[in-house]
Order: structure tokens, then sequence, then C-alpha cells
């Protein structure tokens, strides 16, 4: 689905932006057979499992893997079914844990993939083979975040937020007073019965949905043209919802990493002038925490010509 550019105000500011779900909404994407994220997060697994999959010293994560599971029954052909860690299925990928063991006959290497795992991730690395979101837990009463199935972090290290406070998560995120004056009351609220989600975006020379810190940077060229750096640039996105965990006063927090061409995103006139104008608001910090210090005046130059040559509608 494209990315909704009515999201997009100015003058910018970091704060929390929720809204209600939509009744009914569903707030999880199947993986597709070959698909992007599929692919990505395969390459994840298998390479640096211990960093996308972690948790804190006897979190027991099932009541969370039963909530997917059954915001997963939305669907009429469910993605994820669970009836324990050791007991569980992607129906959609032809994969599923028996007695803690892989049977199937799907893509072979996802067999392959879960066998090099260890038992107590297997369940875990289903699930995030199974959806295109990944995963995290917010307990309500403290306001830590125990448990992370992130395979597609954008700039930042899963490993390293396990456990920590939705304060001290949010520390390094710029011009993030708001964020964290309000985060016990954050907490509080998306733990509820409620179902919340928010939209956040950047522009990056990073085309990757996987970019954990650890993996290397994408670097803007020093010396490009206006035209050049917007040839290079991805318009990345993250739709995050929060799923409620009856009785426990967590909630797991789902995050759809997209990522496209700037160019290809922006659909009409109105959608690149929101952008140039959020972007043209954005404080020093913010530019510099999202890397566009050096390339917000090409951006801008770029994005004008652009508000002349769209179309009005799509």
């Amino acid at each position: 689905m494209p990315f909704d550019f009515s999201q997009i105000t100015a003058p910018f500011r970091m704060q929390p932006g929720l809204r209600r779900v939509v009744p009914g909404q569903a707030q999880l994407t199947p993986t597709r057979p070959n698909g992007r994220h599929l692919r990505e997060k395969m390459a994840v697994l298998a390479a640096t499992a211990d960093e996308a999959l972690v948790a804190a010293p006897g979190f027991d994560a099932a009541p969370a893997l039963r909530a997917i599971a059954l915001e997963a029954r939305r669907e009429a052909e469910p993605a994820f079914a669970y009836d324990g860690p050791n007991e569980c299925a992607a129906p959609r990928l032809s994969w599923s844990l028996r007695a803690g063991r892989p049977e199937g006959n799907g893509e072979a290497a996802i067999g392959d993939l879960l066998r090099a795992l260890p038992a107590e991730k297997r369940a875990t690395a289903l699930l995030c083979l199974a959806f295109e979101e990944d995963f995290a837990v917010i307990d309500g009463a403290t306001a830590v975040i125990p448990w992370l199935a992130v395979c597609l972090p954008s700039r930042w290290a899963p490993e390293e937020k396990v456990g920590r406070h939705f304060a001290e998560v949010h520390a390094p995120v710029a011009d993030n007073a708001l964020l964290l004056q309000a985060s016990e009351q954050l907490a509080r609220l998306v733990t509820g019965t409620d179902r919340w989600e928010r939209f956040v975006w950047t522009i990056s020379a990073d085309p990757r949905l996987h970019q954990h810190p650890g993996r290397g940077k994408v670097a803007w060229p020093e010396d490009a043209d206006a035209e050049t750096i917007v040839a290079l640039a991805s318009f990345r996105h993250e739709h995050q919802t929060f799923i409620p965990v009856a009785g426990s006063g967590q909630a797991v927090f789902t995050i759809r990493v997209s990522s496209e061409p700037l160019d290809s995103a922006l659909r009409t006139r109105s959608d690149a002038s929101r952008l140039r104008d959020a972007l043209g608001s954005m404080s020093a910090s913010v530019l510099a925490y999202r890397g566009l210090e050096a390339v917000r005046e090409r951006l801008l130059e770029a994005l004008g010509r652009r508000i002349s040559a769209l179309p009005a509608q799509a």
C-alpha cells in the first residue's frame, strides 16, 4: 500500500503521533514467497540471529506469540499458528515446528535455517519469517521492553535495547523531549485495551530494509548535484502498531518497514510539497540524527522541481 503523505506535517516535530487503529483493520502483513522482507530476514537470521532475537533473562514470550497468532486469525488463511514454543506453524511458508523440530515441504532454505538455529529461537524465527512486521513487547507497568524480534531495524541495535526502559530506548533520538516526558504515560496507553498505530518516515541513502548500525552505512556522495542525490534517495517509512496481550498489561509492538526510491514514492505535487515543507522545517539536531544535514538543500531543490512537474492527483 502506498504511503499516505497526509501523515507528513510541517513544521516537523518529533512526537508520538498515535491514532487509534480502525476497528477490524489487520495489523499484520504475511510475507510473500521470494518477497523482499522474507529474503532480507532470512539473511539476517542466518548471519546474526543473536542480535535480532533477544529477550531479558526469564522472560516468557508465549503470551505475546499467542496474541500475534490470534491477530493472524483475522485472515482467511492465517500466516502463523501457535500452540507453544515447540508447536507452531507458518502455513503460508509450509513450515512448522513439531516437538521443536522443523517440518514442512516449503522452501528448503527456510527449513535449513530453522535447523541451524538453537531450539529456543526457532519459534520466534518462524514468526519473523511469517510476517513482514518485526516485533517487540512493551510492559505497561514498568515501561520496559523485555523481548524483541527485530530483523530490519532502522539504524538501531535490538540487542542494545532489550531489558531497557522506554525512555532509555528513545534517549538517542533527536528532539526527544516530548517522547521522554510522556514515556510512562505512553507505555500505559499502548498496553491498554485500545489499539494504536503511528507512522514514521525519513529519506535515506541506504535502500536496504535491514539497517543495523553494525552492518555498515551507505553515505551520501559529497559532490553530487541535486538530481543525482534525489535519484539515489530512498523514502523509508514504518507503520507501527500495538496489539494488546490480554491479561498481561503488555502489548506487542509491530514494525513494518518499507523502502522505495524517493521518486517512485512521490505520486502528486501535494506529496512533494508536504515532504519539502517538513524537510525544510527540521531542526539541526534532527537533520544530524537522520544523516540529512549535508543534503537537505539539494533535496529541497529537487523537491521544488517535482512540485511543478508532478500531477495534482494520482
